[in-house]
């Protein structure tokens, strides 16, 4: 359930959208709170700038908890991005231990507002093969002798 202090967040996480058009960047924002509501980062969408695709707010924010918060802090926060988490994102929200996630637009309203953002290709994929060889770097790192 969002409340009243979640829209107040959220709303800023689009003022950290709108900020990053005027610099020339895609107009994705987000921000992390601590359980208190306190801001402890601040990301926007540099893929072009960065010539990374991996430079989403989201994801950039998750790589930061799980740098800098200890676990137990990292699931007492939320983040609050202008749109719902990509795939990759949620990935990384998800291994980073983030608590919860409140967005503003969801993926089928982007598409609706800019129809190219939904045209991502198919990558093919086979699998999975070579059990016995791939198991082995697995077992030598999770089950040491």
């Amino acid at each position: 359930m969002i409340t009243a202090d979640d829209e107040v967040l959220l709303r800023r996480a689009i003022a950290v959208a709108a900020r990053a058009v005027a610099v020339g960047d895609a107009p994705y924002g987000s921000l992390l709170a601590g359980s208190d509501g306190t801001v402890l980062a601040e990301a926007h969408n540099t893929v072009r700038r960065d010539n990374d695709i991996t430079a989403h707010p989201e994801l950039k924010l998750a790589r930061w908890a799980a740098r800098e918060l200890d676990p137990r802090t990292a699931a007492r926060t939320t983040l609050y991005t202008s749109c719902e988490p990509c795939g990759m994102c949620a990935g990384g929200i998800v291994r980073s231990g983030l608590g919860r996630v409140v967005h503003a637009l969801s993926t089928g309203q982007l598409v609706q507002l800019n129809p190219q953002s939904g045209e991502w290709p198919t990558v093919a994929q086979d699998g999975p093969a070579l059990f016995d060889e791939a198991r082995v770097p697995i077992d030598r790192y999770y089950r040491p002798r």
